[in-house]
C-alpha cells in the first residue's frame, strides 16, 4: 500500500510508487493523500484530501486484502498525519516505510511546523524504515550538529532503521548511510549521475516497500532498492522542461535487461 500525493507529471508521487512497487513484483494499492498542480520543474499548488477520506480509502483495502507493507509519502497536513497514526496503530504488524517529503525538488515548501511536529511525535515511533535526504534529516532533527547525530535522534524517536541519502550533499559521489540499533550499520557509495531527477526519493522508498512485501530481510531490501533506484536514474529521460524522470521500467524497455 502506498499513501502519497498525485503528481500529474507522472514523475513522483503515486505513479512513481506504483511503477517501483510493480517492478519489485508486487501489486500496488494506491491511496491518494493530496492533489497537486505540478510539472517537472516545481509544485505550484497542493490540496490535501480530507483525513477521513484518506483513511477511508486505506481501510477499504485493508479490510478486503492482505497488505504486506505500507509506504508513506506526501501527507499534506498535520490532521492527515494524526489520522494515519490511528490507522497504523490498528495494523501494528505491517512494516512502514516513510519518505518524509517536506519540500518539492524545485524548492516549493510542502510542509508546516505543525506537520513536522506531527511526523516527529506520531509517525516516527511507528516507522520501520525512514528514508530522508540530508535536508529532511536536518529538519526532522534540528538540534543535531551532524547527519550522524540526526540519525541517532531519529532512531531515538522510534524508527527501526534510518537511511539518510546524500544526493543533496556536495560530495563527488552520492553517499547513503544506513543506521539502526543505535549505530551506523552500512555506508553505500554510488556514482553521482549528471542532472536533477524528479521522483528519486519516491522510487527508493517504494522499492524498499515492495521488496519488504516480498519477504526480503530489511538490510537486503534496502541494498537492492538503492541499486534499482540508481539504475532507474541512469536510464532517466527528460519529457518536460525541468528535471529528468527516472525510468523505473528500464528492465522492461532494454533488450536483454533482467528484471530486478
Amino acid at each position: 500500500m502506498t499513501l502519497a500525493g498525485h503528481d500529474p507529471s507522472g514523475g513522483a508521487g503515486i505513479q512513481a510508487d506504483i511503477e517501483a512497487i510493480a517492478s519489485m513484483g508486487c501489486h500496488a494499492v494506491p491511496v491518494i493523500t493530496a492533489l497537486t498542480v505540478q510539472d517537472t520543474r516545481n509544485v505550484k499548488d497542493m490540496v490535501p484530501l480530507s483525513p477521513g477520506l484518506v483513511t477511508a480509502q486505506a481501510r477499504a483495502v485493508l479490510e478486503d486484502m492482505t497488505v504486506a507493507a505500507i509506504k508513506i509519502g506526501l501527507l499534506g497536513s498535520a490532521e492527515t498525519v494524526e489520522a494515519i497514526h490511528i490507522l497504523l496503530t490498528d495494523y501494528p504488524r505491517i512494516p512502514v516505510i516513510l519518505d518524509p517529503i517536506l519540500a518539492a525538488g524545485g524548492g516549493s515548501e510542502l510542509t508546516t511546523a505543525d506537520l513536522i511536529d506531527a511526523l516527529q511525535t506520531l509517525l516516527l515511533p511507528l516507522t520501520t524504515v525512514l528514508t530522508p535526504n540530508s535536508s529532511e534529516a536536518r529538519r526532522l532533527a534540528p538540534n543535531a550538529d551532524s547527519l550522524e547525530a540526526c540519525a541517532m535522534a531519529l532512531l531515538e524517536q522510534g524508527c527501526e532503521f534510518v537511511l539518510i541519502t546524500g544526493g543533496h550533499e556536495p560530495s563527488p559521489q552520492v553517499i547513503n548511510t544506513l543506521y539502526g540499533n543505535n549505530r551506523r550499520l552500512e555506508v553505500f557509495t554510488w556514482e553521482r549521475l549528471p542532472g536533477d531527477y524528479h521522483g528519486s526519493g519516491c522510487t527508493l522508498a517504494a522499492a524498499i516497500a515492495g521488496l519488504v512485501a516480498q519477504g526480503r530481510e530489511f538490510l537486503s531490501a534496502i541494498r537492492q532498492a538503492q541499486e534499482y533506484t540508481w539504475q532507474s536514474l541512469r536510464a532517466a529521460y527528460r519529457p518536460g522542461k525541468g528535471q529528468s524522470i527516472p525510468n523505473r521500467l528500464f528492465w522492461a524497455n532494454r533488450q536483454g535487461a533482467a528484471k530486478p
